[in-house]
């Protein structure tokens, strides 16, 4: 199933199930939340007619650095043993097609294309084993970063924190095997990143078992799980697309703030 949070013509907000491809495509409104077993209201939409939103407004994204090892070495780093991990707040989060604001304070933005995990159950110390029952499904991700602040800084807050740095969508897939899918950023038409989830350093379940055992992990939350090699600058007047299989494109433009 896809999952999508949309606007629709009715002057609403709700979430709802993506059927069909291309002209054909309709939304089905879900009643209230999508986790557990969706209610379906029986009004539906063409696809075309909707405003596609972030697909989950998470009360926390945590962010999973150093996780390509082809990434890691375009930095010069070395790969973390153990998960390296970032938070990015709620108010980063943008749906498909909304503006990433560039910063006054940065001279440096960078787009980082990745594979989104979104939790469908609250979870503690939840085993690798066990991690698949907690994920509700995948979305694309684009983590947002102003290079030149996270190296400044010598921390990631401020540089991964602002608003806008964290577009997500177009929907949320709830019915993918992601270990080996292939994750494309393309920026104005020019393809930049060209990787695989398989070349991920600590697996998706290795990633859920790490985190829940530091935090709980709520319904909607997000878990990035890093970029590959190819990361690069983004300017006013760019347009950040990122592909991966099974799930679809985000697109969003980019413009001064």
């Amino acid at each position: 199933m896809r999952l999508a949070r949309i606007a629709h013509p009715s002057g609403g907000v709700a979430f709802a199930s993506v059927e069909g491809d291309g002209d054909d495509a309709q939304v089905l409104e879900i009643a209230e939340h999508p986790f557990g077993q969706p209610n379906f209201t029986g009004r539906r939409w063409p696809l075309a007619d909707v405003r596609v939103l972030a697909p989950i407004l998470p009360s926390k994204v945590i962010a999973v650095g150093r996780n390509y090892a082809k990434h890691a070495a375009e930095f010069g780093n070395e790969v973390p043993t153990a998960p390296m991990l970032f938070i990015k707040p709620s108010t980063s989060v943008i749906g498909p097609n909304a503006a990433i604001k560039l910063p006054k304070a940065s001279s440096r933005v960078d787009f980082e294309g990745e594979l989104a995990i979104v939790i469908g159950q609250p979870v503690k110390n939840v085993p690798a084993s066990k991690a698949a029952a907690a994920i509700l499904g995948y979305t694309v991700a684009n983590d947002v970063s102003a290079r030149d602040l996270q190296k400044s800084d010598g921390q990631w807050g401020r540089a991964k924190g602002f608003d806008t740095f964290c577009p997500l969508g177009p929907w949320i897939e709830t019915s993918l095997d992601a270990s080996d899918l292939t994750l494309r950023t393309e920026v104005s038409g020019e393809l930049k990143q060209d990787g695989r989830t398989s070349d991920l350093v600590h697996s998706i379940e290795e990633l859920v078992e790490f985190i829940s055992g530091v935090m709980t992990l709520l319904p909607g939350d997000v878990i990035l799980t890093g970029t590959p090699e190819g990361v690069g600058e983004i300017t006013d007047g760019d347009e950040v697309s990122i592909t991966i299989e099974g799930i679809g494109t985000l697109t969003n433009p980019v413009q001064h703030a």
